[in-house]
C-alpha cells in the first residue's frame, strides 16, 4: 500500500496526499495484538463517534492556532480542498494506533513520517517551519491526547482519575513511532506545554472558515445541521480560555444550554450503539474476543 502521493492543487502548489484508506479491515492477522489492550480506557473513548468529533475539532483548533502548523497543512496537503476527506484520514491513523495490529499501525505511522519529512515552508510572517520539528511534532501529538479524552469526560460520560491517568500514560509507545519526544501526562503537563507556545497563537480565518465547515454538516449529511453545529461549538466548548481568546471566537460559538444536553444525548446513545463495522469491533474479533469488549462498562 502507498502512504502518499503528490499532486498538484488547483492553486498550482504542489501538496502529499495520504492515500491511507478510511476503511481498514480490522480482523487481520488473526490474534495479532494492538498497541491498546482491549480493557483500556483507550478503547472505550475512541470507539465513541460523538467525542472522535468533537475532540478531533478542538485539537484542529489548537493546532492551527500556531501559524508554523497552519502554514504547513495549508500550503503542503489536501486540506484547502478536501477538509474532510483529509479529517477522515487522520481518524482512520488515530484508529490503527489504538485497535489495529501493531504490523499495519508500524506501517502506517512510518508512511507519515516519510509524508512529513518532505514538509517544510515559510509563514506568511516569514518564520520557517517543517513538520519534523519536535515542538510540532509534540504540540500536535498532545493536542489529540487532550481533545479525545476531555470531549469524552464532558461530553459523555466522567471519568475518574485513575482512568484519566491511564489514558494520559498509555499512549507513549504510539506517540514515540511518531516522533513525539515529550508526551504529557496529565492536563496540567499539557497545559504546561500550551503555556510555553501561547505567545504564538494568533487568530486567523482559516479557524473559522474550518469551523463553517464542520458546522455545515457536509462530512455526515444525514444527520441534521443543528447537530453539527451543536458539536462544532462543543469543540470551542472544550478549548483552553486563553486559546478561545486568542483565536478570537467570540459569543457565536458559545454553546447553549439546550445544545449541551443534545450534545451530552447524542454522546451517551453513541456510547451504547455497537457497530459491527467500527475498527473496536473488528479488532475485538482479530483478538478472539466478543466484537462489543470495547462497549462494555
Amino acid at each position: 500500500m502507498n502512504e502518499h502521493s503528490s499532486i498538484t492543487r488547483t492553486d498550482g502548489k504542489a501538496y502529499q496526499r495520504s492515500t491511507t484508506p478510511t476503511k481498514f479491515d480490522f480482523t487481520k492477522p488473526a490474534g495479532e495484538p494492538a498497541f491498546s489492550d482491549p480493557g483500556s480506557v483507550h478503547w472505550r473513548i475512541f470507539k465513541n463517534s460523538i467525542a472522535m468529533a468533537i475532540g478531533g475539532v478542538a485539537a484542529v483548533l489548537l493546532e492551527f492556532a500556531d501559524a508554523r502548523i497552519r502554514s504547513g497543512v495549508w500550503d503542503h496537503s489536501v486540506y484547502p480542498v478536501d477538509p474532510i476527506g483529509r479529517s477522515q484520514r487522520t481518524g482512520m491513523a488515530a484508529m490503527l494506533g489504538v485497535y489495529g495490529p501493531q504490523s499495519m499501525a508500524r506501517k502506517v505511522i512510518a508512511g507519515v513520517g516519510r509524508m512529513h519529512a518532505k514538509v517544510s515552508g515559510e509563514t506568511p510572517k516569514g518564520e520557517a517551519y517543517t513538520a519534523l520539528d519536535p515542538e510540532l511534532l509534540d504540540w500536535v501529538s498532545a493536542t489529540a491526547q487532550y481533545g479525545f479524552l476531555t470531549a469524552y469526560d464532558r461530553f459523555v460520560y466522567k471519568l475518574s482519575d485513575e482512568e484519566k491517568h491511564e489514558y494520559w500514560t498509555g499512549g507513549d509507545e504510539v506517540a514515540k513511532l511518531y516522533g513525539v519526544t515529550e508526551i504529557p501526562h496529565s492536563e496540567a503537563e499539557f497545559l504546561a506545554m500550551m503555556e510555553r507556545l501561547v505567545p504564538r497563537f494568533e487568530p486567523h480565518q482559516i479557524n473559522s472558515d474550518f469551523l463553517e465547515i464542520v458546522s455545515s454538516g457536509k462530512a455526515r449529511p444525514e444527520i441534521p445541521k443543528f447537530i453539527h453545529k451543536a458539536l462544532a461549538r462543543a469543540a470551542v466548548d472544550i478549548l483552553p480560555p486563553v486559546v478561545r481568546q486568542k483565536l478570537e471566537l467570540g459569543p457565536e460559538w458559545n454553546l447553549s444550554y439546550p445544545e449541551r444536553l443534545l450534545v451530552k444525548f447524542v454522546g451517551r446513545a453513541a456510547d451504547k450503539k455497537v457497530e459491527s463495522g467500527h475498527p473496536a469491533y473488528q479488532a475485538a474479533l482479530r483478538l478472539g474476543l466478543p466484537g462489543d469488549t470495547a462497549w462494555r462498562r
